[in-house]
């Protein structure tokens, strides 16, 4: 739907006429040309994600990544590490650090960080920067070596309610049996003692290794910087050594300092969490958009709700680390061959058809989670989100499009976007409405030429007096000599006038 139709619709409904004009002047107002809206759009995309890629892009191979995991663990936490773990494996980063201080968080977050961390072939370590709590001691447990601060603490992970009360025995006790055997196992295959994750979790169970009893039944287990590393058995409990800060951990890692690269969280990520979630609205959304906008050519309102539909969609799962430009990329240009199909190479199936199967393949592996340094498995874990998302969006697609086509020519203010499928009866001459919202009348034959390109639609003068216009899918340069063919409610139809 054009600005332009907005203000035939405002003249022609029953307001004042200096209302309604005065509404038609500032719709005209706010009227840019196609290619001007699409460069605003993109330039809104790119002043969005360019920070982010920008920050994350000065990752180079052999860069040391420091990543913060302060305050709760969340999903948003999530999200901002996986996106960072992606970069780091796309350009082979030497190793990823954990700059921890938080006092806990999403259970749920925290096992999915843990299988993320521990199938990457970066190494990664943790720094304990004063408290690794709960869910931040078992992330401490998914990674290669744990640091202390001088000052700081670890332990004290038995599950508790979001809401921070005591979860009924019986739950309780279920989620403490999986998730202590499940992190028992991340401790073994990492080198550490298995028998702490008990004690992190488990208040009814005394811990002992190596025949001292490290925390009596009825406690949890934290531990301090200096009890963290003290030897048993001939290895530390938990934590390889005490540094003062990161670059002390990076040097006895055997790293370089001086490659050190932080980065920050966007503040986006909570906001990506509900675009992930709301993933088939907006699809929905784009569809709409892109179907209403091919009812009535010229960039408009439809235009621009499909294109801001589809970038918050892509923006979303890029700060949500399910997907990079890349992709982007993709769906551009399979949107690019389904127009070059339909403008310039008209019957040239194979190309829309390859445009279709790009857009689609952008939208699915959009939302699935892969990593660029770890083997590609199609698993149905893998799967299962892409899948329902987007059968969700076909599914709704069909029905909405069917729906409008069927009901949308019917109401008043949309009636006019829609070209009828006969010439009505009555008079030659029919009235329409300018571009300022002025009535004036056009006749069957009436002549004028395209003040812009028609492609099929466009701006043309005719009898002194500017106007939308359509043609029957011919395109036509701007200042080419028209005829008007046909005037089917407000939509004048015209074609190339014979010489």
């Amino acid at each position: 739907m054009s600005f332009a139709s907005l203000t035939r619709w405002i003249v022609s409904s029953e307001m004042s006429p200096t209302t309604g004009k005065y509404l038609a002047a500032i719709v005209y107002a706010s009227e840019i040309s196609a290619s001007m809206k699409l460069l605003v759009l993109g330039l809104v995309f790119v002043a969005f994600l360019l920070p982010l890629h920008a920050g994350e892009n000065s990752i180079s191979k052999g860069s040391v990544v420091v990543l913060p995991v302060q305050g709760m663990v969340s999903e948003a936490r999530l999200f901002f590490l996986r996106r960072a773990l992606k970069n780091a494996e796309a350009v082979a980063a030497a190793a990823i650090v954990l700059d921890m201080d938080t006092p806990g968080g999403d259970l749920k977050a925290t096992e999915k960080i843990v299988q993320m961390f521990s199938g990457s072939p970066i190494p990664t370590y943790t720094y304990v920067n004063a408290n690794a709590g709960s869910a931040g001691a078992l992330i401490a447990l998914g990674t290669k070596k744990i640091y202390m601060a001088p000052v700081s603490a670890i332990g004290a992970a038995a599950p508790v309610a979001g809401s921070g009360q005591e979860i009924p025995e019986t739950m309780n006790a279920k989620i403490v049996s999986y998730y202590s055997g499940y992190f028992r196992s991340v401790a073994q295959k990492n080198g550490y003692y298995p028998e702490l994750v008990d004690g992190f979790m488990n208040v009814d169970k005394e811990v002992s290794i190596g025949g001292e009893v490290i925390n009596p039944k009825g406690a949890l287990l934290t531990l301090s910087a200096q009890e963290a590393v003290r030897e048993i058995g001939g290895k530390p409990l938990l934590a390889t050594g005490i540094a003062e800060d990161i670059p002390a951990l990076v040097r006895a890692c055997g790293l370089l300092p001086e490659r050190i690269v932080r980065i920050e969280p966007s503040g986006f990520e909570s906001m990506a969490q509900w675009i992930t979630t709301l993933a088939p609205l907006f699809l929905l959304g784009g569809v709409i958009g892109a179907y209403l906008e091919f009812k009535a050519p010229g960039f408009g309102v439809a235009g621009i709700l499909s294109a801001v539909c589809f970038l918050i969609f892509f923006g979303g799962h890029y700060i949500a680390g399910l997907t990079g430009l890349e992709m982007v990329a993709l769906f551009v240009m399979g949107v690019l061959c389904i127009l070059l199909e339909f403008i310039f190479f008209p019957g040239v199936f194979f190309l829309a058809l390859g445009g279709a199967l790009m857009v689609l393949a952008a939208l699915f592996f959009s939302m699935a989670d892969l990593y660029p340094a770890q083997p590609l498995t199609f698993s149905f874990e893998l799967l299962q989100v892409p899948m329902r998302n987007l059968t969700i969006t076909i599914v709704a697609s069909a029905a909405s499009v069917a729906l409008l086509a069927r009901f949308l020519p019917g109401i008043p203010i949309f009636r006019g976007l829609f070209l009828s499928s006969a010439s009505p009866t009555g008079p030659s001459i029919a009235a329409v409405v300018t571009e300022l919202g002025a009535e004036a009348k056009v006749a069957i034959g009436e002549s004028g030429h395209a003040v812009s390109i028609l492609r099929p639609s466009g701006r043309a003068e005719i009898s002194g007096s500017l106007f939308d216009v359509v043609t029957n899918g011919e395109f036509l340069e701007a200042g080419t000599n028209i005829r008007v063919l046909a005037v089917n409610g407000q939509n004048i139809i015209v074609g190339r006038q014979a010489s």
